[in-house]
């Protein structure tokens, strides 16, 4: 049986539909806006979070387009959702944003199934929730300096990071940051096209940030004629990100990864999600959760799908209060206590600070 025909055939029943929008600012410089589903029915309700990154996108979303009310079981459900659509009064900003709101909308159902069958998701997988590690990832300003690392680390001593190097670091900053912080992992975001956050392929940078972190996992590089040799030489710690959406994305990778960084709202369907794990558990894929700015329940969700699935990893799905643009006092420290929920996918306190 596989991780999804654990949870395929639950019954859910869905009765309204509710949408709450969510706004947070960040330490990256933008304000993040995320629209919180609810499915109710049968005296429970379900949530998910579509983290879509337009506010435009959010601010068309309107809940009565959004005709999925009636009794399913979760594959069905996700078979209906995969046939409508979700963006009806005008495209989304970006292709991606239809995965995100799937996975909104299929993470609430779920949510709501196994609230009204009285389990939670590790119950109903059987599996347990275990404490879980996790990083901090941040950006280092511009000019870059390490006085948010510094910042950071008054407040949580032990913390380690997952960093996403730029062209403008230099030997200095990378010897700094070495000596005075744990990094797990490097982000070279060399996929992403079109962002605020796009890094070109940079030999040097690549081969700076290589050997000045010889154990951190190195993800998203670019691989052109000029960076090839540098990630040949540490493809055993390369990590994929931003391509992965399912298992046919990851066998489309230029060589078998030894990593992978989960984010769920990529995968768009659950069973996309659950068959990449069966995918990347039968190969020995090692995996890490990650995250997308999620301001309520989503937070919590990643969470507890990295607390079931690979709960000592780098995860990058660290408190919120890790995103805001000055650093909080009392943030919690790695690992997370396990979730534990009476049902459903995470802890349902829609005010808890995760």
């Amino acid at each position: 049986m596989t991780t999804y025909d654990s949870i395929a055939d639950l019954p859910v029943r869905i009765d309204d539909i509710s949408l709450t929008r969510r706004e947070r600012d960040t330490s990256s410089g933008f304000e993040r806006v995320t629209t919180e589903i609810a499915l109710s029915g049968g005296g429970e309700t379900g949530r998910g979070e579509d983290v879509t990154y337009d506010a435009e996108d959010h601010e068309a979303f309107d809940a009565a387009a959004l005709d999925v009310t009636g009794e399913f079981t979760v594959d069905s459900f996700s078979s209906v959702v995969g046939d409508t659509d979700l963006f009806p009064a005008r495209d989304p900003e970006r292709p991606a944003s239809r995965h995100y709101r799937r996975w909104a909308v299929e993470s609430a159902a779920l949510d709501l199934a196994l609230k009204q069958a009285g389990e939670s998701l590790g119950s109903a997988l059987g599996r347990t929730y275990d404490p879980m590690n996790f990083v901090a990832s941040t950006r280092l300003g511009d000019p870059p300096t390490a006085d948010r690392v510094r910042a950071l680390l008054d407040a949580v001593p032990d913390l380690a990071f997952k960093l996403d190097p730029t062209s403008d670091w230099d030997a200095d900053l990378v010897d700094e940051l070495a000596d005075i912080a744990t990094v797990r992992v490097l982000d070279l975001k060399g996929k992403y096209e079109g962002t605020t956050v796009d890094q070109s392929p940079d030999p040097d940078l690549y081969r700076l940030v290589a050997e000045g972190f010889p154990e951190a996992v190195i993800e998203d590089p670019a691989i052109t004629d000029e960076t090839r040799p540098i990630v040949d030489d540490v493809a055993d710690r390369v990590s994929w990100d931003y391509p992965i959406t399912g298992v046919d994305s990851v066998e489309s990778l230029p060589f078998e990864p030894n990593w992978l960084n989960v984010k769920p709202s990529r995968f768009g369907s659950v069973e996309s999600l659950f068959d990449t794990l069966d995918y990347a558990g039968e190969r020995g894929i090692r995996l890490y959760g990650g995250g997308q700015f999620e301001l309520g329940v989503g937070r919590r969700q990643i969470q507890a799908t990295a607390s079931l699935f690979y709960p000592d990893a780098p995860n990058d799905v660290a408190p919120g209060g890790y995103n805001d643009p000055e650093v909080p006092p009392d943030l919690p420290s790695s690992p997370l206590s396990p979730p534990e929920p009476a049902a459903g996918i995470a802890a349902d306190d829609a005010n808890a600070e995760r």
